[in-house]
């Protein structure tokens, strides 16, 4: 199958295509390289591999990356509240009229899935959020992937999957991730102040997302037009939960404070059982991947190479 990936050098991207190639597929990566590519270096070695550096906010880029494409699998996004928040004109543009332009560029015959997120909730009280939970988000990341979730569906020929909280080792490393974020202060400073701590929200590790995407691509009748919340619901923790399980690993010292607010509120536990109906379930647990994270600060040396999007 001939691939187009959207942002493919980025936290995702990075992990996923080197599994798509590895399957034999023929991948074409369309990023404009704002956080650097060293992530993709490996997939150069595949004859099936093919980088354009562009971006997804140029008609042209678009429309000359689909072309002879089979699926395309989009990720490109200004991704998380704080990096919305720092320039939200940026985030519209990428996030919401670059997903418009996609929907013009490719043609009604090529399928999208679309990495949206369960920031699109906003603040919930109470019971699992469903996919047909109404969308109340609060923040602009929220707000613009729940109107490019709208493009797709009416568009058509769309998946759309609502992630749960990303964490994970990944080529190209994010350290802004909740989990990610814990291990580094954890291990590095040996100093962690949490803010919110009964917060709860769920996780899921970046090579489920990965697999998430090949499970798609095989199931791509089944799953057309539909919303899909994907993670699992024995990875939803509290904010106190997460601290303490680094820190039966980590000595280090952890201070709850009083004063402090997420913007992004997400206090509520998510049901992924209309993806499990379908056979799909994730693999890597909270405990296994906090332990590849603290194995790995061995050579993570310089966190501002590694703390945006």
């Amino acid at each position: 199958m001939n691939i187009l990936v959207t942002g493919g050098a980025g936290y995702v991207g990075s992990n996923l295509v080197p599994h798509l190639l590895q399957e034999g597929h023929r991948v074409r990566v369309l990023d404009n390289l704002t956080f650097g590519g060293r992530g993709l270096l490996p997939c150069f070695g595949y004859s099936g591999f093919e980088f354009v550096k562009g971006d997804v906010r140029e008609p042209r880029a678009m429309r000359e990356s689909t072309k002879n494409i089979d699926l395309i699998i989009h990720l490109a996004a200004i991704v998380g509240y704080p990096a919305c928040k720092k320039d939200a004109a940026l985030a519209h543009e990428v996030n919401v009229e670059g997903s418009r332009i996609l929907n013009r560029a490719r043609s009604k015959k090529q399928p999208v899935v679309f990495a949206s997120t369960g920031s699109n909730y906003g603040a919930i009280v109470g019971d699992y959020c469903r996919e047909d939970t109404p969308l109340h988000p609060l923040t602009d990341y929220g707000k613009t992937k729940t109107e490019a979730e709208r493009l797709f569906l009416d568009a058509g020929n769309a998946v759309i999957f609502r992630f749960a909280t990303a964490f994970g080792i990944s080529n190209r490393l994010r350290l802004d991730l909740m989990i990610n974020d814990f291990v580094y202060r954890a291990v590095k400073e040996r100093n962690l102040i949490i803010y919110e701590k009964h917060f709860k929200r769920t996780f899921i590790h970046v090579r489920d997302m990965s697999r998430s995407f090949l499970f798609a691509m095989k199931h791509l009748r089944k799953m057309r037009n539909q919303v899909y919340n994907v993670g699992s619901e024995k990875l939803n923790y509290s904010k106190e939960e997460i601290a303490r399980l680094i820190q039966k690993r980590v000595r280090y010292y952890l201070h709850f404070a009083e004063v402090g607010k997420d913007e992004d509120q997400r206090n509520y536990e998510v049901s992924y059982r209309k993806i499990n109906r379908l056979g799909f379930h994730t693999t890597v647990t909270a405990e296994h991947g906090i332990d590849e994270l603290i194995a790995s600060m061995q050579v993570i040396e310089i966190r501002n190479e590694f703390s945006n999007v």
